[in-house]
């Protein structure tokens, strides 16, 4: 018997096409990974202080003092969440005092209003930030949360309201 043999040109072809497969299923696979980290990384964007109010925040935004005095200007509300000692001793004018042990049970009563703009604080800042992730907890739309009054450069008055 004769081995039968193919024309080169069908082996030629077979191995263009070939190669041509391993090519699609290389690039198919780098698309896909490049779809997979497209869509991870836009999931993962955290929006910024000035895009807060284009979104549904679901966590307070931590400021600082400077952007905290420029937004007082506006109708907000300003909480301090310290000891009512501490409040006598010195606070920002206007503050309204709910400390962090009241959070819970006076809240509602001392701040209604759950869409209003509050910003929180108190002396270093860990109070008025574990206050502002309970008052968002508790459905408060739009808090910010500006660290302690011992970063604060501006004016402040002493006594109880």
């Amino acid at each position: 018997m004769r081995p039968v043999s193919f024309p080169v040109e069908v082996m030629v072809y077979n191995e263009i096409k070939s190669g041509r497969m391993i090519r699609m299923k290389r690039l198919s696979y780098i698309l896909g990974i490049l779809l997979l980290t497209g869509i991870m990384a836009s999931g993962c964007q955290a929006g910024t202080p000035e895009e807060k109010d284009d979104m549904t925040s679901t966590q307070a935004v931590k400021i600082d003092a400077e952007k905290a005095k420029k937004m007082m200007e506006e109708e907000v509300i300003v909480v301090d969440v310290r000891t009512e000692e501490e409040y006598s001793e010195a606070h920002i004018e206007g503050a309204l005092l709910l400390t962090l042990d009241q959070i819970d049970s006076q809240a509602e009563k001392v701040i209604p209003d759950k869409d209003k703009t509050y910003l929180i604080y108190c002396r270093s800042g860990s109070r008025s930030s574990q206050a502002a992730e309970q008052l968002v907890g508790m459905g408060y739309t739009d808090i910010y949360d500006f660290g302690g009054i011992i970063d604060w450069p501006y004016n402040t008055v002493s006594g109880s309201n």
